[in-house]
């Protein structure tokens, strides 16, 4: 429609994936209102650093509220005055191994907070919502590559089941409110204004301050590492094409209007190249220390992304050889070393 402007509502824009979604939708034009609740999971420096970059790029078309979603009262209260057509949901608790140490963190904010979103979309009459699921749904399944279709009801840790249940229950109010959803199966994302808790961040830190880094699995893992420009694309085609109603099953199996796709690189990668090229760009050895594999972690992680290639044409550009360099040179830049 000539004039009309897109208003999204992106959850946890001060994280990682969700800072970039809000730069590249305010760069062609949308509007967005962002909410995140700034917890200290990690350093809060670096989401307020990412809300400023935000800030600065959107001028008055970018809004800010700071909220749990988890919390359903205080977060109508923070929307009741916004105005939205769309949803991105990436907030959450993320990461496999905090989830055996912290568990109930997760029952919040990715169950609780799920639920919320979904009434908040059901509420507003929402014409699309996307959300984060995660590679990690596949659990202990060992054909490779992981592909929708194939079953995912043995997950390896609570992270993995509380993303299950996210998939769950948006079928669910797919079904019942024909509520347009397309869940994304994220496949480690890595990049400029990444997360301190990601393996390329702890070993470029590592290796710069000269101490050994902890190599698990003993260095036998493969990865499908996906650079975050290639996953923000994915997102926003997601995003521009909702699922329709038309009773046809849908990538992932649902015949109401809720797709599931794998979003990756679509190539597995062993952490071995990974350390060799952050060496290189740091321009030092690191001193592994090879431990075995930590509880909850899967070996292997290969994407097919088949779904959403004949869906909407997605397709990764983004070599490791080229995105872990970048990485490398924005850490050093933003931590002046």
């Amino acid at each position: 429609m000539e004039g009309y402007i897109v208003k999204i509502l992106v959850t946890g824009v001060a994280g990682f994936i969700g800072s970039t979604v809000a730069l590249r939708l305010l760069m062609r034009g949308d509007h967005v209102v962002g909410i995140d609740s700034i917890n200290d999971y990690y350093d809060p420096q670096l989401k307020r650093d990412r809300l400023a970059r935000i800030a600065e790029a959107g001028g008055d078309r970018f809004a800010f509220e700071q909220v749990d979603f988890a919390h359903h009262e205080a977060l109508d209260a923070a929307l009741a005055d916004k105005a939205f057509d769309r949803i991105v949901h990436l907030g959450a608790q993320a990461g496999v191994r905090y989830s055996i140490e912290n568990p109930r963190a997760y029952l919040h904010a990715n169950l609780a907070g799920h639920l919320n979103m979904l009434e908040v979309a059901r509420h507003r009459g929402a014409e699309h919502m996307v959300y984060a699921s995660s590679s990690s749904v596949y659990g202990g399944n060992d054909t490779l590559p992981f592909r929708v279709e194939d079953r995912v009801d043995q997950p390896l840790s609570l992270y993995a089941a509380t993303k299950k249940a996210d998939e769950l229950m948006s079928e669910t109010y797919a079904h019942l409110y024909r509520l347009p959803q397309t869940g994304l199966r994220f496949f480690t994302v890595y990049g400029p204004w990444g997360r301190p808790d990601m393996a390329m961040w702890l070993f470029t830190k590592a290796i710069l301050e000269g101490r050994p880094i902890q190599v698990f699995g003993e260095g036998d893992m493969r990865r499908d590492f996906t650079y975050i420009d290639d996953i923000v694309s994915g997102i926003v085609a997601c995003l521009d094409n909702p699922p329709p109603d038309d009773g046809e099953q849908k990538a992932g199996g649902s015949v109401s209007p809720h797709r599931l796709y794998n979003i990756g690189n679509s190539r597995s990668e062993n952490l071995s190249e990974m350390i060799a090229l952050i060496e290189q760009a740091c321009e030092r050895e690191a001193d592994k220390e090879l431990l075995p594999m930590q509880p909850g972690d899967v070996r292997d992680t290969f994407a097919d992304i088949s779904a959403i290639e004949r869906d909407l044409g997605f397709a990764p550009t983004t070599t490791i050889a080229e995105g872990v360099p970048r990485f490398v040179d924005w850490y050093r830049d933003y931590h002046g070393v």
